[in-house]
């Protein structure tokens, strides 16, 4: 009893480390932005991020402690596939980046705490996998809410856009279609190896995008420039490996150890930390309407996560961890 205890606390710790990482990603990319553009701040991520798992890879080669399931999928290829997954996560990490520049870290938080609902809407849709009313009114709650706070925060309270929140929205919608695309690419490819060509685009894409528009303006020499601050250098750096990385390899690890439902849960704990962190280290400001809606979220989410049945492939890994 007490190893199957011990053994249930890894996946418990991974979800918390993985909560925390996200929720202070949002401060982070508010801290870079106060040096660099979003673009810029998009770039040197994916660079640190690719650079990382680049790092990773030379370490397994050096040690030669590779697991059997990343022999067995050494020579994988890059499909279409896997490459529309990395394209949704990229995506969304732009538009997240180009809302938060009108946007709050606080209103962001909780517009993306609704990740695991569109998520769910879209497997819906697209893997067939059909819930029940009580589910189906839990959605209803949470999407009322977010409406509730998106009509709100539109008048001005706040400080954020309308335009904003609609950018931040659709980002969140990016999100949601690459936990799902993900389900369909986790049985060809590890983990890792989804990692690291998500940050592999990234970096490819943002740094293209960042090349092009310095040569148009005549400022490549400023293309190192963000680097000299060093508040800019530590959050990319933060936004980089663990918020980028580290955090794809945690969730991995959760969804193979723990239900996607009781995952998703521990995943929207970052919209408190996330409101924790604006309000304490960026000295956002803090309305009834978001103490009141991402309540209503969260209570939301985890209504959607705990009513919803086990899923099949779930279940039979229980069954055998019991049995052994």
């Amino acid at each position: 009893m007490g190893e199957v205890r011990k053994n249930d606390l890894k996946p418990f710790a991974a979800a918390v480390l993985f909560s925390l990482t996200i929720g202070f990603s949002f401060m982070g990319i508010k801290t870079a932005l106060m040096t660099a553009d979003a673009l810029q701040t998009l770039a040197w991520r994916f660079t640190f991020a690719f650079l990382g798992g680049l790092f990773g890879v030379i370490l397994m080669e050096f040690k030669g402690k590779e697991s059997k399931q990343l022999q067995e999928r050494k020579r994988f290829q890059i499909s279409g596939r896997l490459l529309l997954t990395a394209s949704f996560y990229v995506g969304g990490m732009g538009l997240q980046a180009l809302g938060l520049v009108t946007v709050t870290s606080i209103v962001s938080g909780i517009l993306f705490a609704v990740v695991p609902i569109w998520t769910k809407l879209l497997a819906a849709i697209f893997l067939r996998e059909k819930g029940n009313w009580q589910q189906n009114l839990f959605v209803v709650m949470s999407v009322s809410a977010v409406i509730a706070m998106f009509i709100f925060s539109s008048n001005g309270l706040g400080g954020s856009s309308l335009a904003g929140m609609i950018i931040l929205i659709v980002a969140s919608l990016l999100m949601a279609g690459n936990s799902v695309a993900i389900r369909s690419v986790r049985k060809i490819s590890t983990p890792f190896q989804i990692t690291l060509v998500i940050t592999g685009l990234g970096c490819l894409v943002f740094n293209l995008l960042l090349f092009v528009r310095q040569l148009r303006l005549g400022t490549l020499t400023e293309w190192f420039a963000p680097l000299a601050d060093p508040s800019f250098l530590i959050a990319t750096l933060f936004l980089g490996i663990p918020s980028t990385l580290i955090s794809s390899l945690l969730m991995a690890y959760m969804l193979a150890h723990m239900t996607a439902v009781k995952a998703s849960m521990f995943g929207n704990l970052a919209t408190a930390i996330t409101v924790v962190a604006g309000v304490l280290f960026l000295k956002e400001p803090l309305g009834v309407h978001h103490i009141v809606c991402s309540i209503l979220i969260i209570i939301g989410v985890a209504g959607v996560s705990a009513t919803g049945p086990i899923p099949p492939e779930v279940r039979s890994e229980e069954l055998q961890t019991g049995k052994q």
